[in-house]
């Protein structure tokens, strides 16, 4: 499904509002290669599970503030009153467990470049080292989301099931989902690393 404005055709989810509309048009399965950003991006992917992504999207700047800008390094030393404060921050989604588990995560990241481990060589290499360009129906997991949610878990993260992990690789651009007749599935499809 497609939705249409001004003589541009976006992706029919693309069109709610004006912020959905710029996160589609400029951010939505642009390919993303920094290891920094692909956790982050999978951080706040995580913060959505059971939640519609404009929620997520509507505070993602306080989430940003909250999470000090997403630097591993700070969030991975984030203890119990930082958790406390996070609980009392109605900016962003107030889950301990979804909490715990981005703190967690940081502190996953940081242990796998310390030994050696890229992210995103890590996810990158499971995902064929090219964008998956997808046509036809949009599923909502894939073997591959699957494939990559199992070796996430078996890491330690948390909130990374194979439906966030798909929604994460769309996003962050492992897989091209926008529909074929969407004004940015050329420009996705030509982004270069």
């Amino acid at each position: 499904m497609t939705t249409s404005t001004k003589n541009i055709t976006r992706c029919s989810w693309a069109g709610s509002t004006p912020l959905m509309q710029a996160y589609h048009d400029e951010e939505w399965g642009v390919p993303v290669y920094d290891s920094r950003e692909l956790w982050q991006h999978l951080m706040l992917d995580g913060f959505q599970a059971g939640l519609a992504w404009s929620i997520i999207l509507n505070k993602r700047e306080a989430f940003l503030k909250a999470f000090k800008n997403f630097d591993p390094e700070k969030v991975a030393r984030f203890n119990d009153a930082d958790i406390e404060r996070l609980l009392a921050d109605p900016g962003i989604v107030r889950s301990r467990a979804k909490i715990e588990a981005t703190i967690n995560g940081a502190r996953i990241y940081l242990a796998m470049q310390k030994s050696g481990e890229d992210f995103s060589q890590f996810i990158w290499g499971m995902a064929g080292g090219k964008p998956i360009q997808n046509k036809g129906a949009v599923p909502a997991q894939t073997p591959l989301s699957e494939e990559i949610s199992k070796a996430l878990k078996k890491r330690g993260f948390k909130f990374v099931g194979p439906v966030i992990v798909y929604a994460w690789m769309q996003a962050v651009g492992i897989v091209n989902d926008h529909s074929e007749v969407c004004f940015r599935r050329k420009a996705v499809q030509a982004a270069k690393p």
